[in-house]
């Protein structure tokens, strides 16, 4: 029987409620409305004429659509819009280019940059009505959907095939599939299946003029020029919207184990993940790295206890998945070795979905915990293994006189994504301030990425130049200005908006 690898694990998302969002025209009131047209009333009938009047948004409901999901931006949108087909994407941005509106593009609205909001008035462009499974070919496994798909239903979709998506996140119950690409998510199990870049033989996408751009290829070698799927591919909704997706899908691993192991440096965690790559390279799906302070915030303030001695300084869990069930005698030969030489202090073992799915829980539950401290300030970084941790004590040294209460590191160890977070009870300008723009100076000076899995959006766009060159950037514009010469798609993200629109 194959194991059910996705549905032991759900992440709740729910973001900390916050009674009012101040408006993001009034909290950057350095940033200027582009000059765009005003939705007037013709262009409301030629909307609802569209999508129709039940696809047609206006009024209280619209509060939600402006808002991200961590409620730190907001925009002033009066009007959503679903289509439900790519003709339909086509037909409202052939109109909003030649009137000169602006679109705003939103997924499952699950992003921590303020990319799919609205920064003004600006047409919110819904893909949640584009969620139909167009097919799905079990001799290739190639999945081909349209963009509003959520991935957690797409996840169930393929298990029910005996496939599995080659991503997995922990806001797959909203998060959309269209959303994903346009961010180019990495997620927990980059380790084993890679980019989504390296996952997607295709797309559809509508221009910003409103033409159809039909590259939706489900053949995995095609070596005739340019692919300009990639374009498309972490472009956050600024070169055209994604409406159809063709991915390649793995096979279902028969047998999954997780284990949760304790160790007292971070260069024994270094040494470790070394001896498990070398020791299960086909087999690791994930390598999770959690410290103290992000252990202790899970148990005191989620109730989740710690099965492993909760005295220790790091917490590193494993997910190996395989055909065979040599990995569950093979894991705990090697663990029980490292505990030998004390390479590691302590451990346990689960292979059995319940127990799989408690041992997630902990590190799953890290965001959510310290939510409930009252704000976070978060920060999705990518950093050499050797130097991945060490900004986090860093930053506890420079914000140890103000008011913080949790400032912890978690991650996707295995390809050097770090989260680093800082939990405090309400935001602070002079918390702000001591942390940016020192976290992306001290990224950039190491090579790293300001941002590993969330993309650029509003609220990063500003820091771009820590991780592009001048030249990237403007190459990134020129192609920008070349497709969207009226920069009517997703405008006031990625670039620095004193000099882009």
């Amino acid at each position: 029987m194959t194991f059910n690898f996705f549905n032991v694990r759900k992440l709740c998302t729910t973001a900390v409620l916050y009674k009012n969002v101040q408006l993001t025209k009034d909290k950057f009131p350095n940033i200027k409305r582009g000059s765009y047209a005003v939705v007037n009333s013709t262009d409301v009938d030629f909307f609802k004429n569209i999508v129709g009047v039940n696809n047609f948004i206006t009024g209280e409901e619209v509060k939600s659509y402006n808002e991200d999901w961590l409620k730190s931006v907001s925009g002033i949108s009066k009007y959503v819009l679903k289509p439900k087909t790519t003709e339909q994407v086509s037909s409202i941005l052939k109109y909003c280019y030649e009137r000169g509106i602006a679109v705003c593009i939103q997924g499952g609205n699950t992003g921590l940059v303020g990319g799919s909001v609205p920064v003004f008035d600006e047409v919110i462009l819904s893909t949640s009505a584009m969620n139909k499974i167009i097919s799905f070919n079990k001799l290739s496994g190639v999945l081909v959907c349209q963009a509003g798909c959520v991935l957690e239903n797409l996840m169930n979709y393929v298990q029910n095939e005996g496939f599995i998506m080659p991503f997995d996140l922990g806001a797959k119950g909203t998060c959309q599939i269209g959303g994903n690409l346009a961010t180019n998510a990495g997620g927990l199990r980059l380790i084993k299946y890679g980019s989504l870049q390296g996952s997607v033989l295709g797309l559809q996408a509508v221009l910003a003029d409103g033409q159809v751009l039909d590259c939706l290829n489900t053949l995995k070698k095609d070596n005739t020029g340019y692919h300009l799927k990639h374009l498309f591919i972490g472009s956050e909704g600024t070169l055209g919207i994604i409406t159809k997706i063709a991915i390649q899908c793995p096979n279902a691993p028969k047998f999954v184990n997780v284990s949760l192991i304790g160790l007292e440096s971070f260069d024994k965690v270094l040494n470790f993940f070394s001896l498990v790559r070398k020791e299960f390279s086909g087999s690791l799906s994930s390598f999770e790295l959690m410290d103290s302070v992000a252990i202790k915030s899970v148990q005191k303030n989620i109730g989740i206890k710690c099965p492993v001695n909760d005295d220790l300084k790091f917490y590193v869990l494993i997910e190996l998945s395989a055909d065979n069930n040599y990995i569950n005698h093979s894991i705990q030969e090697f663990l029980e070795k490292a505990l030998n030489e004390e390479i590691i202090l302590d451990a346990t073992v689960a292979d059995q979905p319940s127990l799989i799915q408690n041992l997630w829980k902990i590190r799953e539950n890290i965001p959510e915990s310290l939510l409930r401290y009252g704000y976070v300030y978060k920060y999705d970084i990518t950093l050499p293994h050797e130097n991945f941790y060490e900004i986090v004590p860093d930053i506890r040294r420079r914000l140890e006189k103000l008011d913080v209460k949790a400032v912890c590191g978690y991650g996707h160890l295995g390809d050097g994504n770090l989260h680093l977070n800082v939990a405090t009870i309400e935001h602070n300008n002079e918390i702000a301030s001591a942390i940016e723009p020192y976290v992306y100076e001290w990224t950039s000076k190491y090579k790293g990425s300001i941002s590993a899995e969330h993309g650029i959006g509003f609220l990063k766009s500003k820091y771009l130049k820590y991780s592009k060159s001048n030249l990237e950037v403007d190459l990134m514009k020129k192609i920008k200005n070349n497709i969207d010469p009226k920069k009517i798609l997703n405008p006031y993200k990625i670039f620095p908006q004193d000099d882009s629109n």
